[in-house]
């Protein structure tokens, strides 16, 4: 699919800064539109409290409430989807932006940072969510590569049929 033809939202969750950053040069190459996912409660700055709260949350399935709601998904035809890896997939927060519409039709191109776990079962997660979307095979960089991976994001943006 051409990314000129398409209408396209990225739509983010970010702790630490490093999957925004990811986001950021996806838009550079293929732009559209960016939406941070964001919690009413914010999760704390400290590494071990975020993760201690972060595997609570996947453990009791609970889905934190998001500050916002993307206006008019339906306008969108592909949905870039930006997390850390939590615990071998999504933060909670991406499952409640998930469980708010319909994603019927879209196509999903996941995209993560972690520091070991890769995509983890992210995708397979997104699809139970999203049955009538397409997931295509996402992008997963390590959080502390992040500022050297413009290469490695239009690679995967050429290889998806998104990029130039």
């Amino acid at each position: 699919m051409n990314s000129e033809k398409s209408k396209i939202l990225i739509a983010y969750f970010s702790h630490s800064g490093n999957t925004r950053t990811i986001a950021e040069e996806i838009r550079k190459n293929v732009g559209g539109d960016l939406f941070e996912i964001a919690t009413i409660d914010p999760y704390a700055r400290d590494y071990n409290t975020v993760v201690d709260v972060a595997r609570r949350e996947q453990t009791a399935n609970r889905r934190p409430e998001l500050t916002a709601k993307v206006e008019n998904l339906v306008a969108y035809d592909v949905i870039f989807l930006g997390f850390p890896n939590w615990w071998g997939t999504m933060p909670m927060a991406v499952f409640t932006f998930l469980g708010q519409s319909d994603f019927s039709g879209k196509r999903i191109l996941p995209f993560c940072t972690h520091e070991g776990s890769g995509m983890g079962r992210s995708e397979s997660d997104i699809q139970k969510l999203c049955p009538g979307a397409t997931v295509l095979k996402g992008f997963a960089v390590r959080g502390s590569h992040v500022h050297a991976a413009r290469v490695e994001i239009a690679d995967w943006l050429r290889q998806t049929g998104m990029g130039g």
